[in-house]
């Protein structure tokens, strides 16, 4: 199949499975002889589907090249062993975006939507500099 073909078989656009192939993602294609068309076939379909599942979890292209290694594989500990440290990072960030929705939400709640700028709660949270924050020359 030619590139359309496989960009319509994954759902991701052609530019994106030119830079999968650029990162080593998905293997450089054969050309054919005649025309030079690239050639794509049903592995090539079924690794960008990987590659769009695993980015839906949150891997990196990085990660997803290791995975994908892995699969090569037979161990499947180390397979877990990368889902379990994505899992890990995942909740660490949920946990990060916890404390800034909750300051967010002081800050908003703080804020009586009018009146002077100089007294605005958010504006004084964005433009001041806490002691611990500043530089000592």
């Amino acid at each position: 199949m030619k590139i359309g073909q496989l960009s319509r078989a994954t759902g991701l656009p052609i530019d994106t499975i030119r830079y999968y192939e650029s990162q080593g993602v998905l293997p450089r294609a054969e050309r054919q002889a005649t025309s030079g068309y690239r050639v794509y076939d049903d592995a090539d379909v079924e690794r960008l589907q990987f590659v769009r599942r695993a980015k839906a979890l949150g891997f990196t292209l990085v990660e997803i090249r290791e995975l994908m290694a892995m699969t090569e594989g037979d161990d499947v500990a180390a397979v877990r062993q990368a889902a379990l440290a994505k899992l890990v990072d995942v909740e660490q960030r949920l946990q990060d975006l916890g404390l800034i929705r909750d300051g967010l939400k002081s800050l908003v709640e703080a804020c009586p939507g009018s009146g002077a700028m100089a007294a605005c709660p958010i504006v004084h949270a964005l433009t001041d500099n806490p002691p611990s924050s500043r530089k000592h020359d």
